[in-house]
């Protein structure tokens, strides 16, 4: 009886041991995994902070990148625009350039032809002069139909250097103009008053504006 009562307390306290043991081990377990779960929660909120901090640092070198690009693509469109305004600057210039040379190149080509026509005009007038003194020579009685021909030749050579500009210069009964005239002797006159041209010796022609030969004439003292 003694025996299976001391045997009952040994079973009794086994069992309460083990039990103690099972609560301990469960014990330790919910501690391992709140342990766990707290170095999971540590670990997730560092990757959430490095996560973070690494969007930030992104986002400020792309900042920063952007910065020096934009600083970049703005000193070189500054850089193209200085050169196409230069670019502009000197086609404007040659093109001034350009107008002047094709002006003093026009003006040059019609100086040339107006001394070449010049040249001209003063050697024809001395083969129209010695035209009119043969025609002036003829005796009145003398002029036939070839003194006709050669009057209408005369007048023809006179017209077509009339087209080109060439006109004689007056003289006779006009105030004495040194501008185109050229006094080689002083005449009495009680048919002009002094100063006034009365006789010419030489017909002057004009070229245009320009006096190519001028009137040999006696003035009125």
């Amino acid at each position: 009886m003694q025996e299976n009562l001391n045997e009952e307390l040994k079973q009794a306290e086994t069992e309460t041991m083990e039990a103690e043991a099972v609560e301990n081990t469960e014990n330790c377990e919910e501690t391992v995994c709140e342990a766990e779960s707290c170095e999971t929660d540590t670990e997730a909120e560092n990757e959430e902070a490095s996560e973070t901090d690494g969007t930030e640092e992104a986002s400020e070198k792309e900042k920063e990148s952007k910065g020096f690009f934009g600083k970049k693509k703005d000193k070189k469109v500054a850089a193209l625009e200085e050169k196409v305004a230069e670019l502009e600057d000197r086609t404007k210039r040659q093109m001034a350039e350009f107008e002047n040379f094709r002006k003093r190149t026009e003006k040059e080509k019609s100086q040339m032809f107006e001394t070449g026509a010049k040249s001209v005009v003063e050697k024809i007038l001395p083969v129209i002069d010695n035209f009119e003194r043969g025609l002036a020579a003829i005796e009145p009685d003398n002029k036939d139909s070839f003194y006709d021909g050669m009057c209408m030749i005369h007048k023809q050579m006179l017209s077509e250097l009339e087209k080109i500009g060439v006109t004689p210069i007056e003289a006779v009964g006009k105030e004495f103009d040194p501008n185109f005239h050229n006094a080689v002797m002083q005449v009495e006159s009680e048919e002009f008053e002094s100063g006034i041209v009365a006789q010419e010796l030489q017909k002057g022609y004009m070229y245009r504006d320009t006096v190519v030969r001028y009137s040999m004439v006696g003035v009125v003292s």
